[in-house]
């Protein structure tokens, strides 16, 4: 589910490499020999030429061979400004390369070393989208979504006025759907073949810790759905209460109250149910 590239190629080359134009500027008619070239040997170049042919062959998009470039300005000069902008310029080369292995570890290295840099919050990014740009779709393993979820609240909670903090929430949200959507996946499966205990477990898990997500009013239908086939109808009429209060011009609500009224029964907190309590703190505000 990779939602959009790495944002920003322009503003992350103008914070990296502020002083790059310049000294290119400065360099003339000088030709940098390309990556590669047999003509030149790397260990006898400076940091300033090998950064600046890395920066060449990323504007050429070769964002692989990029991020190897100014990874040899992190191996033979350790300690140089040069190396410190090598380091985050080779995360976001590798992103856009799809290396996101590479890509995090450059800029777990970058944050291991800076982490108070100005340009913290933009290598805690990158760590997040090297699992965000991963996640994959809701019938497959979703490790990646989970940690992308923890990667976004770092950045929520230790960057909150950094320019990264309102990507991340949104990201943090359209992760949180998608584990939300697995499990009602996987609650309709159980559903449609008469598991009907299993299945109240899957909506539970959406209704209780995805609450805000998009697959909520679904998740109340459903405990409908599935409380009458088991004749419950306390627990089947509270969760449609709790559907018509907050998703009352849903679809979800129309069809829950119709699977309610055909049987002589209208939502109500009835009976003594976990959604008892949710009730009470959803509709009523009790959160005691």
């Amino acid at each position: 589910m990779r939602m959009e590239r790495l944002t920003g190629r322009g503003l992350a080359l103008l914070i990296v490499l502020g002083t790059s134009f310049a000294l290119a500027g400065c360099a003339g008619d000088y030709h940098l020999p390309r990556f590669g070239d047999s003509s030149a040997e790397i260990e006898t170049r400076t940091p300033e030429e090998i950064y600046l042919d890395a920066e060449r062959l990323l504007s050429e998009g070769n964002a692989k061979q990029a991020g190897d470039m100014f990874g040899e300005v992190e191996r033979l000069y350790p300690y140089s400004d040069w190396a410190k902008r090598a380091m985050l310029m080779s995360a976001f080369a590798y992103h856009e390369s799809g290396q996101y292995d590479e890509s995090r570890s450059a800029a777990e290295r970058y944050l291991e070393f800076f982490p108070a840099d100005v340009d913290a919050p933009y290598a805690q990014f990158i760590i997040a989208l090297s699992y965000y740009d991963q996640i994959v779709d809701i019938g497959r393993d979703q490790d990646n979504t989970f940690q992308a979820l923890q990667e976004m609240r770092d950045i929520i909670e230790r960057y909150p006025d950094s320019e990264y903090a309102k990507s991340a929430q949104m990201k943090f949200e359209l992760a949180l759907d998608h584990l939300a959507g697995k499990e009602m996946e996987i609650g309709r499966y159980y559903l449609s073949r008469g598991h009907y205990t299993a299945a109240i477990n899957r909506f539970r898990v959406v209704v209780e810790e995805y609450q805000t997500t998009t697959q909520t009013p679904e998740a109340l239908y459903r405990l409908v759905e599935s409380y009458l086939s088991l004749g419950l109808t306390q627990e089947a009429q509270t969760a449609a209460a709790i559907l018509g209060h907050n998703f009352q011009g849903t679809t979800w609500y129309a069809r829950a109250y119709a699977l309610l009224t055909g049987r002589g029964l209208v939502p109500a907190n009835a009976g003594d149910s976990w959604l008892n309590q949710t009730y009470r703190q959803v509709v009523l505000g009790e959160w005691r």
